[in-house]
């Protein structure tokens, strides 16, 4: 895993876009989003999943990436979530790097977790 900080400088002050955050929402009988936020214009998409695991999350988060322009995704920034295990697989599919918060540090993620107060 790859802390955050680790992540670019320009990643901080918004100025350009591309630098993302993002998380799981499990809700009730089952269902499952991901959401991800833009920091930049705070641009957000939500991802339905069929499940949680690993390997579901990974795979919508790598087709809904693939369907960006190529400049666009620069950095994503993820919570210790059991979720992004298969991260490297995630980066080499998708040449996106994941930096991690530290663990219990949900305002290290501030754009996302505001975002999912307001879905929730």
């Amino acid at each position: 895993m790859i802390s955050i900080r680790e992540r670019p400088a320009e990643a901080e002050d918004r100025a350009i876009p591309g630098h993302w955050e993002g998380d799981l929402l499990a809700g009730a009988n089952d269902t499952n989003i991901v959401t991800f936020v833009e920091r930049h214009c705070r641009f957000t998409m939500l991802v339905k999943l069929a499940r949680r695991d690993s390997a579901t999350v990974v795979a919508a988060l790598a087709e809904r990436i693939g369907t960006f322009p190529e400049e666009l995704p620069r950095s994503l920034k993820w919570d210790q979530g059991k979720e992004m295990a298969r991260h490297r697989s995630f980066t080499i599919a998708t040449d996106l790097q994941v930096y991690f918060c530290d663990p219990r540090s949900p305002w290290q993620r501030g754009t996302n977790e505001n975002t999912n107060g307001l879905l929730r």
